[in-house]
């Protein structure tokens, strides 16, 4: 019993930290917007966007490397070649990056849009969040799931209270980004310090280190091309606008994509459950918990994407500024169905992925981001921010066609219409109330969404749209992956 709980601890700390960086966008995105004003936020923006471009190439794909290989290890100096050979490959090629983007600093800059310092700063943060980066993953791959939560809870308050106090006392984006820099390098003597504790020291013969390779660079193409889908429009939006633009459309985005969280907890379980299920060809089982996991994952999403959408420009006007609600408001509904898409492709995938065909998960993603590029070339310059969410919607929306295309051809499972339409109904319903309370602040927002979310639940339990035998289906889930994980 002891281990069972431990496992629905590990599941809702990762949740929990899923949460957290959403609020710590929400934190961020109100006081840069509004003490240093859009343009500073579409700076502040290409920066992490940058970092969350190069640091998962920095690893070459070898952070999956070490989760798929260093927990099932048993001998110590075969963790320690694991860990340090990565870590020491890493950090050589996020120093060449970072060299090339500090020699390059001023020609950046100008395509970018911003001074060249923040490149130059960019580029010592790249190296310091690629070996923490490899070091948080080491920690989870020795299963040390509490003292990655305290290292990530770290990491992120360190960030908030220092970024915050920094652009507080008057140093501005300069001072943020210094901040940002500061804590990296405190969590990364912390994590270090911690790991030799742990493994122990050894210096690696790197013989580890092309099996690891094998396996983690294909991951580097899936997400790549997974990034340029979610992420580039900022640099043609920067480019073909000015940076301001960018602050502008991202506070939208970031209020869409919170829509994100709400998938984590299915797939953290159904990752356990059904490989299990799918080797041991019990395929009943494996359409049944992909069918009600989807439905589940609709009851919550749905409801979310109509009332994002309606409540679009109060919550921007609330965490930005007036000015950026009333140029981006629009943008918020399209980056919520995309994320909408993205969920139910995630179902579709899972059928790829126990047929083993991950490569064609990764041909699904490149072929969407070129075609997203190609859409933002030519729609953003004519059509402006606008042009940029639709094109998102465009390519999320192609991804999952394919996706659900090409796994139908695999096996199919059951996928309940007549709940999708008693969902939308009721979420159609609960909008128009949120449109007739039309709540303006906080707390009236706060009051209008616990009443919206009262009123959609009552319709959905008086149309019938969930049985009771499905109510149990999340207690049965979580305990076959305990029970399944508790195997490996």
């Amino acid at each position: 019993m002891h281990s069972y709980f431990k496992f629905v601890k590990d599941i809702l700390i990762m949740g929990l930290l899923n949460l957290f960086s959403f609020v710590q966008t929400l934190i961020f995105l109100p006081v840069i917007t509004k003490m240093l004003g859009a343009e500073n936020y579409g700076i502040w923006s290409q920066l992490i966007i940058t970092m969350g471009l190069i640091v998962p190439f920095t690893s070459l794909g070898l952070q999956a490397s070490l989760t798929r290989f260093v927990p099932s290890r048993k001998d110590k100096k075969e963790i320690q070649e694991g860990v340090y050979s990565v870590l020491i490959l890493a950090f050589f090629v996020a120093l060449a990056v970072s060299l090339i983007l500090i020699i390059f600093a001023g020609q950046l800059s100008l395509i970018l849009g911003f001074n060249q310092i923040f490149i130059k700063l960019l580029a010592v943060v790249i190296i310091f969040e690629a070996l923490n980066a490899i070091l948080l993953v080491a920690v989870q791959a020795i299963r040390e799931i509490g003292k990655y939560f305290w290292f990530m809870i770290l990491k992120m308050s360190g960030e908030i209270i220092l970024v915050i106090s920094s652009i507080m006392l008057g140093y501005g984006l300069y001072g943020a980004v210094l901040s940002f820099l500061f804590i990296r390098i405190i969590i990364f003597f912390s994590l270090l310090i911690y790991i030799f504790k742990k493994i122990g020291i050894k210096f690696p013969d790197f013989s580890l280190i092309k099996n690891y390779l094998n396996f983690g660079l294909p991951n580097v193409f899936s997400s790549l091309s997974y990034w340029v889908v979610i992420a580039s429009d900022r640099y043609f939006i920067g480019f073909f606008l000015g940076i301001i633009f960018v602050g502008y459309y991202v506070p939208a985005y970031s209020i869409g994509t919170i829509l994100g969280f709400f998938l984590f907890p299915l797939s953290s379980i159904l990752s356990i459950v059904l490989p299990k299920l799918f080797d041991e060809n019990n395929m009943n089982e494996v359409k049944k918990y992909l069918s009600y996991s989807l439905k589940y994952y609709l009851l919550i999403i749905i409801p979310s994407v109509f009332g994002l959408s309606v409540l679009s420009r109060k919550l921007l006007v609330i965490f930005s500024t007036q000015e950026i609600a009333s140029h981006s408001y629009l943008i918020t509904p399209f980056i919520a169905v995309s994320i909408l898409l993205y969920g139910i492709s995630y179902f579709f995938s899972q059928i790829l992925v126990l047929e083993k065909k991950t490569k064609t998960i990764a041909i699904i993603w490149m072929v969407a981001a070129i075609f997203n590029l190609g859409l933002n070339i030519v729609f953003i310059p004519r059509s402006g921010i606008i042009a940029a969410a639709v094109t998102t919607l465009v390519s999320y929306f192609f991804s999952f066609s394919i996706m659900w295309y090409l796994s139908s051809k695999e096996f199919q499972f059951k996928i309940d219409w007549k709940f999708i339409f008693k969902s939308i109904l009721s979420s159609i319903v609960m909008s128009l109330f949120v449109i007739w309370f039309n709540p303006a602040g906080l707390l009236k927002i706060i009051i209008a969404i616990a009443l919206s979310v009262g009123i959609y639940v009552i319709l959905i339990l008086l149309l019938n749209g969930i049985k009771k035998k499905e109510i149990e289906f999340f207690k049965n889930l979580l305990t076959n992956a305990y029970l399944i994980k508790s195997k490996i």
